[in-house]
């Protein structure tokens, strides 16, 4: 019974489709992960994203923890291939929860011409995250992912 469960999560084929879209999706993420946790790419670091989630947006420290491992996770696991349905279904969530909280306010279009504040962009990267994490969600990890080999270990 576990095992069906498992193998039709990880279920993927060898196409290219799948492993180019994580790892576009996991490409793009990562800096902003990298920003979140160690401050790099001029980012705030764990202390201050964990600082501007619960003041400026309003988050709980819990939900604002939740919300950084799930990014932090998702991101590993699409560059990994592993879980990757469960990370595009996490990292899903995650940016419905971004556009509901904070960016649908500000509009539809990226801060591009600096008009806004720093932080006040509006969702349109955030609606080609989720075009991404559906595809990966339908499509599983794809060509060199952990699922993939995963998969066929369990045969």
């Amino acid at each position: 019974m576990y095992k069906e469960l498992i193998q039709s999560i990880i279920a993927t084929d060898s196409g290219f489709t799948a492993f180019i879209l994580r790892l576009t999706l996991g490409g793009v993420l990562f800096p902003h992960v990298a920003q979140k946790l160690f401050g790099w790419f001029n980012g705030p670091g764990l202390t201050g994203e964990m600082n501007f989630m619960t003041t400026q947006v309003g988050l709980s420290v819990i939900t604002a923890a939740l919300a950084i491992l799930i990014e932090c996770a998702g991101t590993f696991m699409l560059l990994t291939g592993t879980g990757a349905r469960l990370a595009a279904l996490g990292i899903f969530g995650l940016f419905i929860g971004m556009i509901a909280t904070w960016h649908h306010p500000h509009g539809f279009f990226m801060n591009w011409f600096g008009k806004l504040p720093s932080g006040k962009e509006g969702f349109e990267y955030h609606l080609l995250v989720l075009g991404l994490c559906i595809a990966i969600f339908i499509e599983g990890g794809g060509r060199f992912s952990v699922d993939k080999w995963i998969a066929a270990m369990l045969k």
